[in-house]
């Protein structure tokens, strides 16, 4: 079955950095496109980034261009999400989402992973 596993979260400063990766299962990774979401208390989950699946097309909430950075390694079935100059008001759940519309769209995403908690405070 299909499955996203969400990787490389955790408590970091102001102006740090961290990397998300998504390993995924169970499709053919390169068919589709991979985005990244995230949910923080109280507010609607948000789209960061999506990449498409074997060319290389990237989109990025106004939020984070220029601080974020997608990318994939379709040999190894793993998405990634550069994140740097973090903020406080990054913090949330981000989640790796597959589908075959190429949106910053939650409801566009088949399968989800379960998430990964990236906090920002000093």
């Amino acid at each position: 079955q299909v499955q996203l596993v969400e990787s490389g979260g955790g408590l970091v400063q102001p102006g740090g950095s961290l990397r998300l990766s998504c390993a995924a299962s169970g499709f053919t990774f390169q068919h589709y496109a991979i985005g990244w979401f995230r949910q923080a208390p109280g507010k609607e989950r948000e789209g960061v980034s999506c990449i498409s699946g074997s060319d290389g097309i990237t989109y990025y909430a106004d939020s984070v261009k220029g601080r974020f950075t997608i990318s994939r390694d379709n040999a190894n079935n793993t998405a990634f999400l550069q994140m740097n100059s973090l903020k406080p008001e990054d913090t949330a759940v981000y989640y790796c989402a597959t589908g075959q519309r190429l949106t910053l769209r939650a409801y566009d995403y088949l399968w989800w992973g379960q998430g990964t908690q990236v906090t920002v405070s000093s």
